[in-house]
């Protein structure tokens, strides 16, 4: 007899809510985990960005005094303390996922995992013992890791990905480099910024935010710079050096040399699928790319063993991971699936918050959809108003013909709570007018996606 019939290696967002899936199923189930439970979503990315942004936001209201009206001189933040919030709130999240898996039988195995073969899982545990566990299926949910390009100097102390700025620091840089303007350079550009500190960011694309609707891009680079954050677009990264007054990033922009200095370099060009590691040397499964090559139903090219989230999936997104991990083991148990995977929201923290889903209008075109763009600028938004976000809009896509939603952007804050909406309209192939029938409360930020809506189908009328 096998083991389990399960073995998930991986605890993060995918891993756990595959196996609590598992498990409710009546599959016995095992997650193997070297690190915390929760991965790196809850560990060393999204959540503790976002409690550092929270922290950060807390700061720079108390020191400009934004809604008192007053200014606090001589405010100061305390890294050691804003550090130790965060390592607080994923300590106690990690817990409560631990608590999780208990409650649901779901065992939960201590060490590093590398598959032996599609039935068979070998285990070391910390102090390098191994043992092997037997079972029907496998489920990889290994992750991501950040990626560093061949660039000289990014070995350089001081220079640091994610991972290890997020370990913390006892003091406040006075000054941080920036390599990549996408998703968590901005977050981190924006954490940075609300405390004091000098930032450059460093894009080599022609925008922030490049492979997003290109007006929040550029409205997020116009917000940041008059906020004294320095950015170069265009711009290719040659190599780190150390100088005597910190460390040179030297950088090409349109050919030419430019050169800007830090206390701290952040590398944040993106993360690259983990797994090379968890398979055996005579296991090679098929790769599409970097990452693992799986079927319609996540399965690899292994008979048995599956893959979901960043180790092979195109969008890496904690909650892409949740859902492909469900849909993953519903299907492995004969269950259907409800949720939509093809309709994926994306969030970013900084300061508006942006959020989108489905296509933009120029996505639409290039993929010769008719389409139309509903617009509301949030100059007149109380709630906005009160906030004093800098310049806040949301954009809505519709199908010209149908009239059915396709798409939106919003940038404006709470609108990573507000996106949502848009996801069940998209899902379900509501209209416009549709959408617009429900009654949205005042004051909010979420009467302009009324406003919006109305344009849009003003537009779609013509």
């Amino acid at each position: 007899m096998k083991d389990y019939q399960l073995i998930v290696i991986g605890a993060g967002p995918g891993g756990y809510s595959a196996a609590l899936r598992a498990a409710k199923l009546g599959l016995h189930t095992a997650v193997v985990e070297n690190r915390e439970a929760g991965g790196t979503c809850l560990n060393r990315g999204c959540v503790p960005t976002k409690t550092l942004l929270h922290a950060s936001r807390i700061f720079h209201e108390a020191k400009t005094g934004t809604h008192a009206g007053i200014h606090a001189d001589g405010v100061c933040a305390d890294m050691r303390e804003v550090f130790a919030y965060k390592r607080q709130i994923s300590e106690k999240l990690s817990a409560g996922i631990e608590g999780l898996l208990k409650s649901a039988k779901v065992d939960l195995i201590r060490g590093t995992g590398l598959i032996l073969s599609s039935g068979a899982v070998q285990v070391t545990d910390a102090r390098g013992g191994k043992t092997t566990y037997t079972c029907d299926n496998i489920l990889a949910a290994t992750g991501s890791v950040p990626a560093k390009p061949p660039i000289p100097g990014l070995e350089l102390p001081g220079v640091m990905t994610s991972d290890e700025l997020l370990e913390g620091c006892d003091h406040l840089y006075d000054s941080i480099v920036i390599i990549g303007g996408g998703v968590i350079g901005i977050e981190f550009a924006t954490f940075y910024q609300e405390l004091g500190t000098k930032v450059t960011v460093i894009e080599g694309m022609d925008r922030l935010l490049p492979t997003m609707d290109r007006e929040l891009g550029q409205n997020l680079a116009l917000i940041l710079k008059k906020q004294g954050v320095e950015i170069f677009t265009n711009s290719m990264v040659q190599q780190v050096v150390q100088a005597e007054d910190g460390l040179s990033v030297r950088f090409t922009t349109k050919e030419a040399p430019h050169a800007v200095t830090g206390e701290a370099v952040l590398c944040a060009i993106g993360r690259k699928p983990y797994w090379r590691d968890a398979f055996a040397p005579d296991l090679q499964p098929e790769t599409a790319g970097h990452s693992l090559k799986v079927d319609e139903r996540y399965q690899t090219s292994i008979p048995g063993i599956y893959a979901i989230g960043d180790v092979s999936s195109r969008i890496q997104l904690a909650h892409v991971a949740a859902s492909q991990g469900i849909a993953c083991v519903e299907m492995m148990c004969g269950a259907e699936n409800h949720t939509s995977q093809s309709v994926v929201p994306s969030c970013i923290y900084c300061h508006p918050e942006i959020a989108v889903v489905g296509m933009t209008d120029a996505e639409a075109k290039a993929a010769g959809i008719p389409c139309k763009v509903g617009k509301c600028v949030l100059g007149g938004n109380a709630r906005t108003m009160i906030a004093d976000t800098g310049r806040a809009f949301l954009k809505i896509v519709a199908h010209a013909d149908s009239h059915e939603i396709i798409g939106a952007q919003f940038m404006c804050e709470h609108s990573t709570d507000m996106i949502s909406q848009i996801s069940q309209a998209i899902a379900n192939h509501m209209t416009a007018s549709q959408l617009l029938l429900a009654m949205r409360p005042h004051p909010t930020f979420e009467e302009a996606v009324s406003d919006a809506l109305e344009d849009l189908c003003r537009k779609l009328e013509k």
